[in-house]
């Protein structure tokens, strides 16, 4: 029995994969739409700046400030000295 559903489950995933490649279109990439004006394209090195170096960046100054302007002081904090964590076996 289980083989049977697992026989069916997989054509139904490949009949869906299958129905959805010959139902979607072609990005038609090189087809000039109507006001499609595109600029030049980005090298190697922009694009990494762009989508790597900016973000790790930006969560390094965030990162900073929260920790440079942290005003929290230690009589603010909650530290329980006489808690037992010892299991008793």
């Amino acid at each position: 029995m289980e083989k049977k559903n697992a026989l069916r489950a997989g054509a139904l995933a490949a009949g869906t994969t299958l129905m959805m490649l010959l139902m979607s279109s072609p990005a038609l990439a090189l087809t000039r739409d109507d006001g499609d004006d595109p600029g030049p394209g980005l090298s190697v090195a922009q694009t990494l700046g762009l989508y790597v170096g900016i973000p790790i960046a930006l969560f390094v100054i965030i990162t900073g400030l929260v920790v440079v302007l942290d005003r929290s002081q230690d009589k603010h904090r909650f530290v329980s000295r006489n808690v037992d964590v010892k299991t008793k076996a």
